[in-house]
């Protein structure tokens, strides 16, 4: 297990559409144990494989709060495969734009299907928290980011924002 860097607005490679994953070896498992690292570390709820540079659809997802006993969860090609007509906004966050915190309204609850470690197909009937954790991860498979469903004017700012704090570390 290794911790990666989690790459962060503006990288191009978070607009990038993530590849499925062919066959779950080795290198995928080892990828998952370092995501959930990373994700803990961080601390996040949820991690994308394209938010530590690897653009596969391999997703980690945990969201117990920290008094509970973790419940890591792992979808690999996940896919939403209904969504209610029926609202909920959260307050989201990503780990790939730091300390910012905007209200996105997505569908209330979800089904999505993926495949596990195994290589074992998986469904899941989700509502609140968890239904907004994967459509926030599975849209990072899809290169898009929380800030797509936000005003274009306050994208606009967050993006310019981390365009030149990323300029002043590459100074």
């Amino acid at each position: 297990m290794a911790l990666r860097d989690i790459i962060t607005l503006p990288d191009k490679r978070l607009r990038l559409v993530s590849d499925p994953v062919k066959s779950v070896d080795a290198a995928v498992r080892a990828l998952v144990s370092d995501m959930f690292e990373t994700m803990y570390d961080a601390p996040g709820v949820g991690l994308a494989a394209i938010q530590v540079g690897i653009p596969k659809r391999i997703v980690t997802i945990d969201t117990a709060k920290k008094d509970e006993p973790k419940r890591p969860q792992i979808l690999i090609n996940p896919a939403v495969v209904w969504s209610s007509d029926e609202k909920a906004a959260y307050e989201e966050g990503c780990l790939s734009i730091p300390e910012y915190y905007e209200e996105v309204e997505r569908p209330a609850r979800v089904k999505v299907k993926a495949i596990d470690l195994d290589g074992k197909p998986v469904e899941l009937d989700a509502d609140g928290l968890l239904a907004t954790v994967l459509q926030h991860e599975i849209d990072h498979t899809n290169g898009v980011l929380f800030i797509d469903y936000i005003s274009k004017l306050k994208r606009d700012r967050v993006i310019k924002k981390f365009t030149k704090a990323a300029k002043r570390t590459d100074d």
